[in-house]
């Protein structure tokens, strides 16, 4: 087609706002708007469920109801990781960090106004780089192969690992302790089965969305209902100027927003790396380059807010681009999207850029179009949206709680994903007490897989020659310096290595040192189970468990030797090193967190049990209405009326549009004519 590519773009802008489609991708967007709010769900499944639908739809109708579904899943996200501390999904947990922070200190508005104003700006950068790259970028994603990948996945964890407070060997040890998790199931080049205990649910592997979910939301969930306190007590910003505020913060930071936006780009036009890294790559940039960010990230600092909402909005963008030039999905999300060109009859390669490049210009104007309309909507009820930070959490536990229940569950939908949420709950909770960062084990986790299939290929296909590949080398020294670098920095703080030695003393343990042991004694148990394997299946486990214990032998020992060292001299002040996780609440003595600790494990255990013997329905009605009234001493019309307003959205959305199989129960196992009631 002879025509110039301005032309070409704006025939493709006309043709997106032609009313029909324009509903199409409006539809799109409030359901990418309404599944990024709830925890565990995300536009992997709204992709699934839109997809039968794109049958009778021509190729831009359908490009713009899925696009306009996934585009804004990023922007609804932020809204439960600032009000609540839990991540509407995995491009939500840096979010948290600072957004969170920024709520509990009445300052909800900025915060949900900051995230909108940054996803916008990112998203649509986003869609411009793709428009500018797409006709240039296949040369170069041409060049990454199976070491480049290897050595970027390594970067990722490293970056995040090293960030993690004054403990970088710690963090690179919760590292290496999260791909040892993600090795979990059947080998995939011998059939090898690993750690799988005999259960056929582990045979595939432990699902991510149950250890997200395990890790930062019931942890959130257990503290809120021990400070039995709404989640912002006072607001010192009322609606209006806490939305003015949040808006100048990310105009003020435009360079940080553009830069953040880039990478998500980036990240996502690389295929495997997806939305579940490209958060803490933002944040850990943002931390390195801005000024003072390690005295003030993870207390409720904006520029730690806007860093990750920056790019987790532009990865769409960035992931349609090995999508469309070489039919390689960038994300999962996207492999789904391969199934809308097949089912459209379109073939992704070069006809993509050629023949049919006013689709591919629909497909980037559908995503410009898809985050205006999301950060505009969001923006209308940012007021009310900020103001259920001040609710009492007897109106907000009980229903996160069950939200996070279903979220879990709908991962395989096998009793396995509950009993996966509390040991991970149960994980989370304790590292947080103790002090001890979740992210990077969340990122090990994540990246685990592509690391042991990257390093397979990269070591049959290339040897070892794969090391002296020019972008593994600049990668792998990027990263090797990353690792050395808060080494160096405490060196220099403490007056030269010498100095550094004199500040160790005699060991001086605490109790918290026993998760240490623990999770030494678990790895030691792991590795001696891999060492009966044969190679392949043997070779990664065995590398990162060594890895593991270095780091954490190494760390362990500093920690009891460190402490009761040399004081620091007169006037000196150690450099305060950001906590990459969730700060603490406020001191509760230990009699009272110990009671309400146990309170709030039998309302979960009962739930569970409740679950089991009734239904999720049934259990969910019931459980909302005791919490509130027994907890909160909530009124009955306000504990009735709000138990049976979630059962009734829960059953539409669960029952008549996912369509769960919930498990059987006890009572529909007795009675079976009870059976026709939703989830018994």
């Amino acid at each position: 087609m002879d025509v110039s590519l301005l032309g070409v773009a704006g025939s493709a802008m006309l043709s997106v706002l032609e009313p029909y489609r324009l509903m199409m991708l409006s539809a799109g967007v409030l359901m990418g708007l309404a599944l990024g709010i709830i925890p565990g769900i995300g536009g992997l499944l709204g992709l699934a469920l839109l997809l039968p639908f794109t049958f009778t739809l021509d190729p831009v109708t359908a490009f713009a109801l899925l696009l306009g579904m996934k585009s804004v899943t990023g922007t609804s996200d932020t809204i439960p990781a600032i009000l609540f501390g839990v991540p509407g999904g995995s491009s939500a947990q840096a979010t948290v960090l600072d957004g969170y922070a920024m709520a509990k200190k009445g300052e909800a508005g900025r915060a949900l106004a900051a995230a909108y104003t940054a996803s916008l700006i990112g998203g649509l950068f986003g869609a411009a780089l793709l428009a500018a790259l797409i006709p240039v970028m296949r040369p170069l994603v041409l060049q990454i192969g199976s070491p480049e990948l290897l050595a970027l996945s390594i970067f990722g964890v490293s970056m995040v690992a090293t960030l993690s407070g004054s403990a970088p060997l710690r963090g690179l040890a919760l590292a290496s302790f999260g791909v040892m998790l993600s090795m979990i199931g059947t080998d995939p080049q011998t059939g090898t089965l690993r750690w799988t205990m005999g259960q056929l649910y582990l045979w595939e592997g432990v699902p991510l969305v149950p250890i997200a979910l395990g890790l930062f939301a019931v942890p959130e969930l257990a503290d809120l209902a021990i400070r039995r306190a709404a989640i912002a007590s006072h607001s010192r910003f009322n609606v209006r100027e806490g939305m003015g505020a949040g808006v100048r913060d990310a105009l003020t930071n435009w360079w940080l927003v553009l830069r953040c936006g880039g990478i998500g780009a980036a990240v996502g036009a690389i295929p495997g790396l997806g939305a579940s890294v490209v958060d803490w790559l933002a944040y850990g940039h943002a931390m390195q380059t801005v000024k003072g960010a390690r005295e003030t990230f993870g207390k409720g600092d904006v520029r730690g807010l806007i860093a990750p909402e920056s790019a987790n909005n532009s990865i769409t963008a960035g992931s349609l681009i090995p999508t469309i030039a070489f039919g390689v999905p960038g994300s999962a999300s996207m492999a789904i999207l391969l199934g809308a060109f097949l089912i459209q009859g379109l073939i992704p390669g070069p006809e993509m850029l050629t023949t049919n490049i006013e689709i591919t210009f629909s497909m980037i104007w559908s995503i410009a179009i898809a985050n205006i309309l999301g950060a505009g909507i969001c923006f209308l009820f940012s007021g009310q949206l900020a103001k259920l930070a001040t609710l009492r959490y007897t109106l907000i536990l009980p229903i996160v709680l069950c939200v996070v229940f279903m979220g879990a569950y709908q991962e395989t939908r096998d009793w396995g994903d509950i009993y996966a949420l509390l040991v991970f709950s149960v994980l989370g909770w304790t590292m947080k007490r103790l002090g001890w960062a979740r992210p990077p084990l969340m990122l090990g986790f994540v990246l685990g897989a592509l690391i042991e299939r990257y390093m397979s290929i990269s070591v049959v296909r290339y040897g070892a020659d794969w090391l002296l590949r020019p972008a593994v080398v600049v990668i792998l020294t990027v990263s090797v310096l990353g690792m050395v670098r808060p080494f160096l920095r405490e060196t220099k703080r403490s007056g030269g290595l010498k100095r550094m030695l004199l500040e160790f003393h005699r060991p001086t343990f605490k109790v918290a040192d026993l998760f240490y042991v623990l999770l030494i004694v678990v790895v030691a148990i792991m590795m001696f189970q891999a060492s009966g394997w044969r190679a392949p299946a043997n070779t990664a486990p065995i590398i990162v468990g060594c890895v593991f214990m270095i780091t954490a032998g190494i760390s362990l020992v500093y920690q009891v030797l460190r402490r009761g060292g040399v004081s620091l001299r007169e006037g000196e002040q150690r450099e305060s090193a950001v906590h990459m996780d969730i700060s603490g609440d406020e001191a509760i003595d230990i009699r009272t967190f110990l009671v309400r600790s146990g309170i709030f494990l039998a309302w979960f255990g009962s739930f569970i049990v409740g679950v089991s013997l009734i239904g999720f329905l049934p259990s969910s009605f019931v459980f909302i209405i005791a919490y509130m009234r027994v907890e909160g001493r909530e009124p009955w019309w306000l504990s009735v009326t709000q138990a049976t307003c979630f059962t009734i959205f829960i059953h539409v959305l669960a029952d008549r549009i996912m369509h769960i199989p919930w498990p059987a129960t006890v009572l529909g196992k007795l009675i079976p004519a009870l059976t026709i009631i939703p989830t018994v």
